[in-house]
């Protein structure tokens, strides 16, 4: 277990935000899994400022979901603090975590997000200025560098503890890699020796054998999952499990992936209503379906669904289908 400022959190195990995808429905369903923390998806400082509506729903917590971190994402200093401090102001979060790691170019053309990492004294003033600002504990989510030739993901650390931050997660990946190649757990390692705020660790961590691989070669503080938990926050419950006790538990059956996934669309279409949550689950539909034998038929028919009557029943006959051809499998075998 581990202290975020004053805020504990109950286990090592860390929903990371993800953009797109860690809205409440998300967070509140993986929560009860057993997270010790989770992530909500980054928000623009300008949006907040604007009071835009879209960007208002996104700020909602379900208090259940807490101890939760909310994460901006700017350019500027100025907008960057008084969307800080909206949010320690007018937000249940936890924890306000500043993103310096997405690398989409939109984003890093405004000289946010990945494009801080080319400057720690750029976080040092950054992040101290927030620090300065709020009540909250300041957190701060980095990748390891912009690119091979520039990895200062030491000294952005550094900067980060100077400036009064409390926690850094380091995604052992450079901008430029995006999501592909090998995350390095050596740099990751090196940074959790260079400060003494906890580190949380990301990337590559698949399995539950990952995250305790992680711990134990890196020597952080906790481990942040991403990928892995989309369509699957059984992924944070067995990490939990296999962490504390050493036991791996099996995986889930079809019948239970499918109540999950129900009950996060019904989540969903409180929070964003029918239309746009049915929409919007299609994606997570695809996730909740992977590793399911015969599942490219309702895949498809699910991405044309526009009600929730149509979405439930689909993953219901579905589910009756996998169920009876296991049950002839098992009787032929």
């Amino acid at each position: 277990m581990f202290k975020i400022g004053d805020i504990q959190l109950k286990n090592r195990v860390v929903l990371a935000p993800m953009a797109g995808v860690c809205n409440s429905a998300f967070r509140l369903t993986v929560k009860e899994f057993g997270a010790g923390l989770v992530c909500a998806e980054m928000v623009s400082d300008k949006a907040i400022l604007y009071n835009n509506a879209k960007t208002m729903g996104m700020l909602y917590i379900d208090e259940r979901e807490k101890p939760l971190s909310l994460q901006i994402f700017g350019g500027k200093k100025e907008t960057l603090v008084e969307a800080a401090k909206f949010v320690d102001q007018n937000t249940t979060a936890d924890i306000i975590d500043i993103n310096m790691g997405c690398p989409v170019p939109k984003i890093t053309k405004c000289d946010a997000g990945a494009k801080w990492l080319l400057d720690p004294d750029k976080i040092y003033e950054m992040v101290s200025a927030v620090v300065d600002s709020v009540d909250k504990p300041v957190t701060v989510k980095m990748r390891m560098g912009w690119d091979g030739d520039h990895i200062f993901a030491v000294k952005n650390a550094q900067a980060v503890e100077r400036a009064g931050g409390k926690a850094v997660a380091l995604h052992g990946r450079t901008r430029v890699q995006m999501y592909e190649g090998t995350a390095n757990w050596d740099i990751i390692k090196e940074v959790k020796q260079s400060v003494s705020i906890p580190v949380i660790g990301n990337g590559d961590v698949k399995t539950p054998q990952d995250a305790k691989r992680m711990l134990e070669e890196t020597g952080v503080d906790g481990v942040m999952i991403g990928r892995a938990a989309l369509g699957n926050p059984w992924m944070i419950y067995r990490t939990v499990q296999y962490l504390e006790t050493g036991e791996l538990k099996e995986e889930p059956q079809v019948r239970e992936k499918m109540a999950v996934c129900k009950l996060h669309l019904d989540r969903l279409i409180n929070l964003k209503g029918e239309n746009v949550a049915v929409r919007e689950m299609r994606k997570h539909a695809a996730w909740y379906l992977k590793g399911v034998k015969g599942n490219a038929k309702v895949r498809n028919e699910i991405n044309h669904c526009e009600t929730r009557e149509e979405f439930v029943q689909l993953l219901d006959a579905f589910t009756v289908e996998v169920e009876a051809k296991e049950l002839q499998d098992a009787k032929v075998g």
